[in-house]
């Protein structure tokens, strides 16, 4: 589909401030929006709103259908009489800057507890009645993401193939059994999902107010320790005990040596075409009713994806396996329609890949900071631009515009080569070097164009979100409160204007 040549800031919802560890649905939610609407700006672009596994990443989720429950807002509870005053006030102080998860877990699953307590006594019958057309409408995936979670609960977190066998392979007695013995966990577990989708729901509403869409984000891989391959075993490549024979990867490249060893299970995408791609089909049914344009994760693992055997402990010997990637866009877009999809045509890209992305209409991305490392023709150079296409100064996955060129120096204080070319193309002193590699993005011809909010308080490396192939202290920047002032919302609207993407 077309895009209106328009903005939008990324920033995932855990980065807002808040005072419950990590960035939720609340008040600092419709703050932000009220600073995109005030700088012109259309759209808000999140990472993965599911719920996080081991290690935090938005990119491995026990569900690609269920919301993170730790994004709901406390203090919206408390206004809705789900919570009492002093249960919110009476809180642990929070560094402010940095994403608490095991803080945030710690105190929402308590007060996620006692809300739940006080709904099953509740006398509201407009909220019961809610309540229960939430259920029916969802019952596809939360009836065995409730269980799931349940089931998880009561083994003391173990990943589902180390459970009871007749529970990891999904014996019927086996499972009628737990639904009666874990019947109240897994009312529990449905009424939070209920709590997260109004929450989310009143939020987008907001947005829609302000004129203001969001960018979602479809990983193209879930979690092993996932209801979704818990569910779907036959979809997914795995040995007999449930473990994965061959897991997802990229092979060596700029970021790692030994290649980025995901460790999620790879799909059988055989067996996904024989069931005509019903799990895709809903999947993203599912993302589009939540979100106004969805971006697709890793497009290249849809011609081709780096399989890895399971036992391996880097992503170094693997092989390129095909995937029917035009069957599964061309059924998508018949049975969903057109599809608004960003891809990311990142990474080890072919000219094979570049056609089926064309041939489906689908606008890829460019990001500015590799643009410096060629010459006159680099992709990414701004005057190479296409109109269908999603300009970024960089991502989640990137250093900050700021940080980016802080490292193009050395000990004595010598720039490199990439920073000379950067300085000279923009014109820039490096004074404020975000604001005009922001200001090339916005004044190119990308019909979209996305700047991290990090990017806006020219902040350094100190507030990278993620550093592909590392494990530790990712996803845990935050705003603090304030930060994204009025000034700097009125410098982006005249921005915005001057090139015509109000």
């Amino acid at each position: 589909m077309a895009f209106l040549r328009a903005s939008g800031v990324l920033l995932h919802l855990t980065s807002l401030p808040g005072r419950y560890g990590i960035g939720d649905m609340g008040a600092e939610a419709r703050g932000f929006i009220d600073f995109l609407a005030a700088g012109g700006q259309t759209y808000w672009q999140i990472l993965p709103l599911n719920p996080t596994d081991y290690g935090d990443s938005p990119y491995q989720c026990f569900s690609t259908f269920a919301g993170n429950t730790l994004l709901i807002d406390p203090a919206k509870l408390e206004a809705e009489g789900f919570l009492s005053a002093e249960e919110i006030e009476e809180i642990p102080g929070f560094s402010e800057g940095t994403a608490d998860y095991g803080g945030a877990i710690e105190l929402k699953s308590v007060l996620l507890r006692k809300a739940f307590e006080r709904f099953r006594v509740s006398k509201k019958e407009e909220l019961r009645g809610a309540y229960e057309v939430f259920c029916s409408e969802n019952s596809n995936w939360l009836d065995d993401y409730a269980l799931f979670q349940a089931i998880r609960n009561a083994n003391e977190l173990k990943p589902w193939n180390e459970w009871d066998e007749s529970l990891a392979k999904r014996d019927e007695e086996a499972l009628n059994n737990a639904r009666g013995e874990l019947e109240e966990e897994i009312y529990a577990q449905k009424f939070y999902q209920f709590l997260f989708f109004k929450q989310w729901n009143e939020l987008r509403a907001y947005a829609q107010e302000k004129g203001v869409k969001f960018i979602g984000d479809v990983p193209i891989y879930v979690s092993h320790n996932s209801a979704d391959v818990w569910c779907n075993p036959r979809m997914f490549k795995l040995n007999e005990d449930g473990s994965s024979a061959f897991v997802a990867g990229v092979p060596p490249d700029a970021f790692s040596s030994t290649g980025q060893l995901w460790g999620n299970p790879i799909y059988d995408w055989d067996e996904m075409r024989n069931e005509n791609f019903a799990w895709w089909i809903e999947r993203i049914r599912f993302t589009l009713k939540t979100v106004d344009i969805t971006r697709i994760d890793h497009f290249r693992g849809f011609y081709s994806y780096w399989e890895v055997p399971g036992e391996n402990e880097t992503a170094e010997h693997g092989e390129w396996v095909d995937v029917p990637g035009y069957e599964l866009f061309g059924t998508l877009k018949d049975e969903l329609g057109e599809l608004p999809f960003i891809v990311e045509d990142l990474g080890y890209m072919t000219p094979e890949i570049y056609k089926m992305r064309d041939d489906l209409g689908y606008p890829g991305m460019r990001i500015l900071q590799f643009a410096f490392g060629g010459d006159a023709k680099h992709n990414d150079l701004p005057h190479n631009y296409v109109h269908n296409c999603a300009a970024y100064t960089g991502t989640h996955d990137n250093e900050t515009a700021a940080g980016w060129y802080q490292a193009q120096f050395d000990k004595e204080g010598k720039i490199s080569i990439y920073g000379e070319r950067c300085l000279k193309y923009l014109g820039s002193t490096g004074e404020e070097i975000h604001w005009d590699m922001i200001r090339a993005v916005l004044a190119s011809v990308a019909d979209t164009a996305i700047i991290p909010a990090q990017d806006l308080l020219g902040l350094g490396n100190e507030a990278r979100m993620n550093l592909p192939a590392t494990t530790d202290g990712n996803w845990k920047w935050r705003l603090k409160p304030g930060e994204l002032s009025d000034e700097i919302a009125g410098r982006l609207k005249e921005m915005t204007e001057i090139y015509g993407r109000s």
